[in-house]
Parts: C-alpha cells; sequence; structure tokens
C-alpha cells in the first residue's frame, strides 16, 4: 500500500497527466487534420515545429516555457494581470510543460489516421450537401477515433513521466510540483532512497500498464462495433 505522502505524488502526477492530455487534444487534432487533409503554404515548416518538442531537449523546453509563460514572462504576466492564471511554480505550469512534451507523440497517430480515411467518403457526403464541420464531425473524426485514442495513452504516458522541461519550468516543489519523476529523482539522490523510489516506478507502470489495456480494449469494442455497423 502507499504511504500518504507516495498516495498524494500519485494522485498529482494523474492530474498533471489528465489536464495535459486535455489542454493538447484540442490543438492535436487540429494540427493532425490540417497537416492530413490541407495544402497551403508552408506546410512543412509547420510539419517541423510541431515535431520540434521531439527532438529538442525537454531542459530547453522548459526554460523556453519559463521565459515565456513564467511569473517574469510576457505571456505570463499577461495571463496573470488580466485573468488570473498563472503557471509559473505551480501544477498547472508541470500540466503545461508535459502537454508541450506530449503534443507531438499524440498528433503522429491522429494524423495518420486522419490520412488513412477514403477520400471517396468525405466527397460523396459533400455532394449530398454535408458541410465541413458536419463532414467532419460525422464522418472523419469518428474513422480516425482509433489514431485519436492511442494519442490519448502516449499523450498521457509521455505526461505521466515528463522530467527534464517540467523541474526547469515549475521546479520540483513537494505537494505542488514534485511528480512521480521528480520525486523518483528526489529518492535516488539520498541515501537509502532506491527502495522508496522502486515504489514509485513499480507504481507508474501498473498506471501505465493499466492505460495501455484500457486502450486496447476500447479499441476492439470500437472496431468490433465499427465491423457490426458495417455489416
Amino acid at each position: 500500500m502507499l504511504s500518504p505522502e507516495y498516495l498524494e505524488i500519485v494522485l498529482l502526477s494523474l492530474k498533471v497527466a489528465g489536464l495535459a492530455v486535455i489542454m493538447a487534444i484540442g490543438p492535436a487534432i487540429f494540427m493532425a487534420y490540417a497537416l492530413a487533409n490541407w495544402s497551403f503554404p508552408g506546410k512543412s515548416i509547420l510539419n517541423a515545429l510541431a515535431h520540434i518538442p521531439l527532438v529538442m531537449p525537454p531542459v530547453v523546453t522548459g526554460y523556453l516555457l519559463l521565459i515565456v509563460m513564467g511569473p517574469k514572462g510576457s505571456v505570463g504576466i499577461f495571463l496573470s494581470d488580466w485573468f488570473g492564471v498563472s503557471f509559473g511554480f505551480r501544477w498547472t505550469g508541470a500540466a503545461l510543460a508535459a502537454a508541450v512534451m506530449a503534443f507531438p507523440l499524440m498528433m503522429r497517430p491522429m494524423r495518420l489516421a486522419f490520412e488513412s480515411i477514403d477520400g471517396n467518403l468525405t466527397n460523396i457526403a459533400s455532394t449530398l450537401g454535408a458541410g465541413k464541420w458536419t463532414t467532419f464531425f460525422t464522418i472523419s473524426l469518428p474513422l480516425a477515433l482509433p489514431g485519436i485514442l492511442a494519442g490519448l495513452v502516449l499523450g498521457f504516458a509521455k505526461a505521466l513521466g515528463e522530467f527534464g522541461a517540467t523541474i526547469t519550468f515549475v521546479s520540483n516543489i513537494p505537494g505542488e510540483t514534485q511528480t512521480i519523476s521528480l520525486a523518483v529523482y528526489s529518492l535516488l539522490q539520498s541515501p537509502n532512497g532506491d527502495a522508496q523510489a522502486l515504489i514509485l516506478i513499480v507504481t507508474a507502470i501498473a498506471i501505465s500498464f493499466a492505460a495501455l489495456l484500457l486502450s486496447d480494449w476500447f479499441s476492439e469494442k470500437l472496431m468490433r462495433k465499427r465491423g457490426g455497423d458495417d455489416g
């Protein structure tokens, strides 16, 4: 059983990862659909920018978030003064950092899902009078659901284990920004902390495994339902 201290860390990690996925899902779906279906100048540049968090060191991402969204950053000051929203050194900032890092991993399977949709289906819908939004919500989005679900699971797993960007942007504050990864790091820096760190590591593995199982179950149920509808 987890001690109250470790339970707080796990719950905070789940809260951070959950909010990160919520923050990233809308932009990820939009970007995936745009890159899969639209042609426009600078598309390759936009695609490269969307994948930068995958190749850039996480501490650099965290530092950029700090100077832009932190207490002294231009956007951070604006949000704080006008909307009372603050990300610096808060758990919401940890979620923002995790969302940025998870975004490209979420977007990739979503884009592949949109690209795999038969274009004839959307063309037929258009000829029958369906608008772009109607076509998107009734055809493209439902058909892309397995890829969207895969992106959500990947994003959640990435957010749950995010370390570099989080510690750089919001530090390692117990009870506020200390997620499982940061807590493991702290424990490994202390004498005889290995055994305690192992408890959190096993917990993180169990959560990730459960998320994968749930994703597989939902995907299979979705495919069976789709197969039944087709029949």
